[in-house]
């Protein structure tokens, strides 16, 4: 790696730990201050926030109100360069409340950022967050595959369900 890639990924951290900061001092302007004018924010619940302003409206309310204390705790994973300028971040973390003092593994999230560069200063364009809850993918003889199959058929005889499946 360039001494000029390790600069931007050191860039990319600090960007990464002033959100956590800003979140954790319930300061939903310097929290949007990372975040380009025009950024999409998706919550672990689907929300989507389109700009800025509506993702600082959306975090000061949580701010004031239900998420008022907690701390934002996480670490990036992953940074990847697409070109300059452009980097996706790969995160994990979570809301600390303030009466909890370690973080419930159920409410572990993966954070997808995408940062651009902004006249010299990096800021996050796209953010998706999920909660992390892996889940087993059924072998092709489990029960469950089994039903899904023998389902597909009886719905595809029928000509009911899915209508990609009756063209």
């Amino acid at each position: 790696m360039t001494a000029a890639g390790r600069s931007g990924d050191a860039a990319l951290h600090e960007l990464f730990d002033r959100m956590c900061a800003a979140w954790t001092a319930g300061d939903a302007a310097a929290y949007g201050d990372c975040f380009t004018e025009d950024s999409d924010y998706v919550s672990y619940d689907g929300t989507h926030a389109r700009g800025r302003q509506a993702m600082v409206d959306n975090h000061h309310r949580l701010f004031t109100g239900v998420l008022s204390g907690s701390a934002l705790v996480g670490r990036i994973e992953s940074v990847r360069h697409l070109r300059p300028g452009v980097a996706v971040l790969h995160a994990t973390g979570s809301v600390l409340m303030p009466w909890r003092s370690s973080l419930p593994e159920r409410r572990l999230s993966r954070q997808t950022l995408v940062a651009v560069e902004e006249g010299g200063a990096w800021r996050i364009a796209a953010l998706h967050n999920g909660r992390v809850r892996p889940v087993t993918i059924p072998g092709p003889a489990s029960v469950p595959s089994r039903m899904s199959r023998a389902l597909t058929a009886t719905a595809r005889r029928l000509g009911v369900g899915h209508p990609l499946s009756r063209r």
